[in-house]
């Protein structure tokens, strides 16, 4: 569940006034709340008027000027002229359809690497070796055993064939 909206007051003299924690703020703050995921509004103190879409404006161009990695030039020229309201609603739609693709994009991915990284987790590799040969074992017992029994007598059976070094053909050959 979702904490109530933080209300913000804007005073004349730039200053924002956080009501819920009773301390003055700045952008920086603002933006912290916003990337915690918290609902923020901002509202003039006089007038009460909301000026939450300024404010944000303004916290993405304050950003924007440390970055040159900001909105594209072409993308900030498209939206001053997208003047009138059909325009400017289908260009915000635009925008917003293209941001929740990547949200969802980027989510898709987290949840991948996610589950790369459990499946290459070495902890998680034995576990898993020891939960297949722990399963194994007790309830095929002797499944188990004669696979193991198996392995020694081909061993053996490859050990009588070549020989062991130092004897063999070599010594036979070497007795005519």
């Amino acid at each position: 569940m979702k904490p109530s909206v933080i209300l913000i007051k804007k005073y004349g003299n730039r200053r924002l006034y956080d009501t819920t924690s009773s301390r003055y703020v700045n952008l920086e703050d603002l933006a912290a709340h916003i990337r915690a995921d918290r609902d923020v509004r901002v509202v003039d103190a006089k007038t009460g008027q909301d000026l939450t879409r300024v404010v944000l404006t303004q916290i993405i161009t304050e950003d924007a000027k440390d970055k040159p990695t900001g909105l594209p030039l072409e993308l900030l020229r498209q939206l001053i002229i997208a003047s009138d309201e059909v325009r400017q609603e289908f260009l915000m739609w635009y925008l917003k359809s293209a941001f929740d693709t990547y949200q969802k994009l980027q989510d898709t991915v987290q949840n991948r690497l996610s589950e790369v990284q459990s499946i290459l987790s070495p902890l998680d590799l034995m576990k898993r070796f020891l939960g297949t040969t722990a399963s194994s074992s007790p309830g095929a017992g002797a499944g188990a055993d004669s696979e193991v029994e198996a392995l020694r007598k081909r061993v053996a059976e490859l050990e009588g064939r070549g020989g062991k070094p130092g004897r063999g053909k070599r010594r036979s050959a070497k007795k005519r």
